[in-house]
C-alpha cells in the first residue's frame, strides 16, 4: 500500500469530518462496552449501513434521469458523474452535507426506538464506522492501490465491473450478500458490456475505448 494513497485518504475533508464523528461517538460509547447491549447497538448500526449501501445505490444512485433539475443535480453529484469520471477524486467520496443529515435520521430514528441515549449513540458509532469502511473500500476500488487481502482484491474487480462491464449489476461495494440475494449477481464473463456503463445520464457511450476499460478488469 503506497504511503501517498494512504495520507490522501485519511486527510481528504469529508474523510476527516466523518472520521471526527466517529471518534465522538466512539469515545461517548466507550464507558458503557461492558454491556452487550451496546455491542449489539454497534452491531445493528453496522448491519444497517451494509444494508443501505446496496439498497441506496440501486434504487436511489442508479434512477432514471428525472426530470427536476434540482434532482437531477442532486443525482449528478452523487453519482452521475462518478459513473462518467469514476477516478475523479472529488467525485469518490459522499459528501458530508449528504451523509450527515441521513447519519442525523438513523439516529432520531434509534433514538425513537430506544428512548436511550447510550444505545442510539451507539448504532451511530457502528454507522458511522461502516460508512468509513465503505469509503475505504470504495476509495481502494477506483485508485491505483492493490488491496492487501484475496477478499480486497475481488471486491475491487467486482466494482469495476459495475462501472466498466454493465452498472446493472454488482452494487455492492463491501460485500456481494445483496447482489447474491437480489440477482444482481452475475458471472462477469457471460455478462454483455452495457452501452450506458459510462453515462448514467444521457444513457450515451463513453469515448473512453474499450479497450483501455478491459484493461481495467
Amino acid at each position: 500500500m503506497k504511503r501517498i494513497h494512504i495520507q490522501e485518504f485519511f486527510t481528504h475533508f469529508d474523510i476527516v469530518a466523518t472520521g471526527l464523528v466517529f471518534l465522538a461517538a466512539f469515545g461517548w460509547s466507550l464507558p458503557h462496552m461492558g454491556a452487550l447491549s451496546t455491542w449489539a447497538a454497534i452491531g445493528a448500526g453496522m448491519l444497517a449501513y451494509a444494508t443501505s449501501e446496496y439498497v441506496i445505490h440501486r434504487f436511489l444512485f442508479h434512477l432514471k434521469p428525472p426530470r427536476q433539475p434540482w434532482l437531477l443535480k442532486l443525482l449528478k453529484r452523487l453519482h452521475y458523474d462518478h459513473h462518467a469520471d469514476p477516478d475523479n477524486l472529488k467525485l469518490l467520496f459522499l459528501p458530508i452535507w449528504y451523509s450527515f443529515p441521513l447519519i442525523g435520521l438513523v439516529g432520531g430514528a434509534a433514538y425513537l426506538l430506544t428512548a436511550d441515549g447510550v444505545l442510539t449513540v451507539a448504532f451511530v458509532t457502528g454507522v458511522v464506522g461502516y460508512l468509513l469502511y465503505y469509503e475505504w473500500m470504495h476509495y481502494i476500488a477506483h485508485r491505483p492501490v492493490k488491496p492487501l487481502t484475496p477478499w480486497g482484491r475481488w471486491m475491487k474487480r467486482m466494482h469495476l465491473w459495475h462501472h466498466f462491464k454493465n452498472e446493472r449489476y454488482w452494487f455492492g461495494v463491501t460485500h456481494p450478500l445483496l447482489d447474491w440475494s437480489l440477482g444482481t449477481w452475475k458471472d462477469e464473463k457471460s455478462t454483455e458490456r452495457s452501452a450506458t456503463v459510462r453515462n448514467l445520464e444521457r444513457r450515451g457511450f463513453s469515448s473512453v475505448s474499450e479497450s483501455m476499460e478491459e484493461d481495467r478488469l
